[in-house]
């Protein structure tokens, strides 16, 4: 027996409706990749359409051990400068595969205080061992808006190449009331000498 709550069925045959969907926009791979780059009107790539936006990244491994975070900045002006002004803070979690060095804490290396740099997505290097990497997500809210900032949260973990789990709470806003069409990630805070060897990184929008 289904659950119809005014008009909207919410539990039907044992299946929920949350009243929104993913809908697949684009997946980048990584391979031997100085960075990823979603720019509206590319490939299908589509910044306008939704007032939220999701990126799942899976099994992104960078060449080089210890050095590498991972980090995303966005454009207005598609794609030509990843350079927008960025309020964020960062908290972490993390755990030694020996059991030692288990710890919560702020970030202070995390956080922008309308920084244009890249916005790290990690707190810690990712291993550059052949099991290590980073996974995660980025909800990225309407970009396209010309009223609001548009304000983001990410959660991710990495294997960490001191063999850590590290859990890494990211939030903030980009600071611009001009819409949002390009987002870039890349193995840094800026394009630096590692690179993205491996990995997936994909968009939805939810409708």
């Amino acid at each position: 027996m289904g659950l119809i709550s005014n008009g909207t069925t919410v539990f039907d045959a044992g299946a929920m409706s949350l009243g929104g969907s993913l809908v697949f926009i684009k997946k980048l791979t990584a391979s031997n990749s100085a960075t990823l780059s979603f720019v509206h009107g590319s490939g299908g790539v589509d910044f306008s359409t939704y007032k939220e936006y999701l990126f799942t990244f899976k099994n992104v491994h960078h060449s080089t051990d210890g050095e590498a975070t991972f980090s995303f900045q966005g454009s207005i002006d598609a794609g030509s400068n990843y350079n927008v002004e960025i309020q964020s803070s960062m908290a972490q979690a993390y755990h030694g595969e020996d059991g030692g060095g288990a710890a919560v804490n702020y970030y202070t290396g995390g956080d922008q205080a309308n920084g244009t740099g890249f916005q790290l997505l990690n707190g810690g290097g990712t291993g550059g061992d052949n099991d290590q990497s980073c996974n995660g997500y980025l909800h990225l809210f309407n970009p396209s808006s010309t009223t609001f900032v548009k304000n983001f949260v990410a959660v991710t973990n990495i294997y960490q190449d001191n063999n850590q789990s590290n859990n890494a709470y990211t939030a903030g806003y980009l600071n611009t009331t001009s819409d949002i069409d390009a987002i870039r990630f890349a193995p840094g805070r800026d394009t630096g000498p590692t690179i993205l060897a491996t990995g997936d990184i994909c968009m939805y929008g939810i409708a």
